[in-house]
């Protein structure tokens, strides 16, 4: 794979995008949404150790940079719902931000963030899963979504 950024780091990016930009768009402070946002973020982070938790289990590479070295397939847990769970984590920890600091400019921000991890992260591993299951990854990709 040519991506060499981990996706934490993009993540780490775009949620400080999310955070500093806030001057710049209108700011909505409402409780509901301030409260929702601790929910996302807990539930993003708990997808994050669910799915850390299966590649464990399955003793397969939990590094995104090095997807040739996966081992197993995993297909089971929160990868019934997701074939990204660890990405879907990342997005509802950046909505989160977003409830909490920046509703409009986090929106926008999620959303470069969810084009850009499909086009340079999972698009390519993709590629690199098919290679190393072939079949077994066609059956897992036409019953399980990329995002949920």
């Amino acid at each position: 794979m040519n991506n060499k950024i981990p996706p934490p780091l993009v993540t780490l990016f775009f949620g400080c995008c999310i955070y500093f930009s806030k001057n710049f768009f209108l700011a909505i402070n409402i409780q509901a949404l301030s409260l929702l946002s601790y929910v996302l973020f807990l539930l993003g982070f708990g997808i994050l150790i669910m799915a850390a938790r299966s590649f464990k289990e399955h003793n397969t590479t939990i590094n995104p940079i090095k997807i040739e070295t996966a081992s197993s397939l995993v297909v089971s847990g929160i990868f019934n719902y997701s074939r990204n769970p660890m990405y879907l984590g990342m997005v509802l920890i950046l909505l989160g931000l977003s409830l909490k600091f920046n509703l409009i400019g986090g929106l926008i921000f999620t959303a470069l963030f969810i084009i850009f991890i499909t086009n340079f992260q999972i698009k390519p591993e993709e590629k690199v899963m098919l290679k190393i299951f072939g079949e077994e990854f066609v059956n897992y990709k036409d019953k399980v979504r990329r995002w949920l």
